[in-house]
């Protein structure tokens, strides 16, 4: 096996994830934006505030990708499940959410970054309200907010929504962009592990 074939097939997978990973498609058009927001009208899950604060956030679309800070309380008590009626631990109607919420995330270019629960109260706040007791905190990277609003509409999502709402007592969320960031993303350390394969099995056949 040539050393071109090795590290050429390296980069052809490398060169798939981009394309996967990657929002070549720009920013949202503003008859995108209305397209999507239409189709929220139609739904009982969002509110009027809700849509105001997602359309400023479509408005502002500057095509990058972007991860969303999430922080949730999970309810373990008894709750109706959605699907069947029965009393179920609303927590595991959380995690029946995510078995369903994460195909779609991959789908559409996003994946988790950071998923941790909390293992103590607030040690450092002021001028806010008091902890309501918080689960987890979770980050999901998204590849563009067009994708965001494909998993929003899409049908899978939108079933399972009411278990989020059903084993959720309180949460928010919102965008952020980085400012400051360590950790090595995949378009890293995929190169890196795509790479150090390619090393490895050139020096295994030469």
């Amino acid at each position: 096996m040539s050393a071109w074939l090795i590290w050429g097939t390296a980069a052809a997978l490398y060169g798939a994830f981009r394309l996967w990973y990657d929002n070549w498609r720009g920013a949202l058009t503003p008859a995108e934006i209305e397209r999507y927001l239409a189709q929220l009208e139609r739904r009982d899950d969002t509110t009027a505030e809700a849509r105001a604060n997602l359309r400023q956030f479509l408005e502002g679309d500057d095509g990058r990708d972007f991860v969303m800070f999430n922080i949730v309380k999970a309810t373990h008590d008894p709750v109706t499940d959605p699907i069947t009626g029965a009393q179920v631990p609303g927590v595991s109607l959380l995690q029946r959410y995510s078995r369903h919420f994460m195909p779609v995330l991959l789908k559409n270019g996003g994946h988790p970054a950071i998923v941790r629960r909390k293992i103590g109260p607030y040690l450092d706040s002021w001028a806010t309200e008091a902890d309501p007791g918080w689960t987890i905190i979770g980050l999901m990277r998204y590849r563009s907010r067009r994708d965001m609003m494909n998993l929003v509409v899409d049908p899978q999502f939108a079933r399972h929504h009411p278990d989020k709402l059903a084993g959720t007592l309180a949460t928010f969320s919102f965008p952020t962009a980085p400012m400051l960031q360590l950790y090595v993303g995949p378009r890293i350390w995929l190169a890196l592990v795509l790479a150090l394969a390619a090393a490895l099995v050139q020096l295994g056949v030469g």
